[in-house]
């Protein structure tokens, strides 16, 4: 039990780096006291003392403003940050080394009993205000944007953003940490905008330089033929 105490500490250091000691985060780290307080709670539910465990986590919802069911089964170096206004549904089921930020829900679409809520595999980050709905599965590391809505299964190694989340990059699963779930390509509309202009103009630029080679080959002198041109990779990297 207390390798297991040790182990949820050393997880706060890897992914937060305002912590300082273990003081702090046993004293000071809501997301800590969650779970510790989820682990009583779930090992009171499987063991039949439904009401009690429920009263548990009432309690821990009141201490630290996440809630947790106590049917919710959760791996290990689980690691909730700043943690207000997160829950997990009874039937969520999360692997390890997974990583929720404030305001995350993991909810279900249905008033029927039974499996009902997600299911994240290793490795999954979420970002703030972000709800993941229904029986659906989070594939292993797998990120999900700030206040995006997930309502369909995301494969391992993607990244999903938006209402409705849609899926916006792959990358390795390389186990290195990412805050918020931010994808380096979800750009804006404008910034696409502007590349695809960009692109379109430095297009035109070569042709027209085809037109001019081609006329000087025939013998027109062209002024200011020897202009330089619009350099799009230039542009791209300004714009970006």
């Amino acid at each position: 039990m207390f390798e297991r105490i040790k182990e949820e500490i050393a997880v706060v250091f890897e992914r937060d780096p305002a912590a300082r000691s273990n003081w702090e985060v046993v004293t000071c780290y809501p997301g800590f006291h969650a779970l510790l307080a989820h682990r009583m709670a779930h090992g009171l539910w499987t063991r039949g003392f439904k009401w009690l465990a429920r009263w548990l986590a009432h309690f821990s919802r009141w201490l630290t403003g996440i809630e947790i069911h106590p049917g919710a089964r959760i791996g290990r170096r689980f690691f909730i940050d700043h943690g207000m206004g997160v829950v997990i549904g009874e039937t969520a089921e999360i692997g390890d080394d997974c990583t929720l930020y404030h305001g995350v829900t993991l909810g279900g679409t249905t008033w029927n009993k039974g499996k009902r809520h997600p299911t994240l595999k290793n490795g999954v980050v979420i970002g703030a205000g972000a709800k993941v709905l229904g029986p659906i599965s989070i594939g292993e590391h797998a990120k999900i944007g700030s206040n995006a809505v997930v309502v369909k299964d995301v494969p391992d190694n993607a990244t999903a953003i938006g209402i409705p989340a849609r899926l916006v990059e792959s990358h390795e699963a390389t186990g290195r940490f990412a805050a918020y779930g931010i994808a380096r390509d979800a750009n804006d509309p404008v910034a696409k905008a502007m590349h695809a202009l960009i692109d379109h103009s430095a297009d035109t630029d070569k042709r027209i330089d085809q037109i001019i080679a081609e006329l000087q080959r025939l013998g027109l002198k062209i002024e200011g033929a020897d202009q330089s041109r619009l350099d799009a990779s230039n542009l791209n990297r300004i714009v970006d």
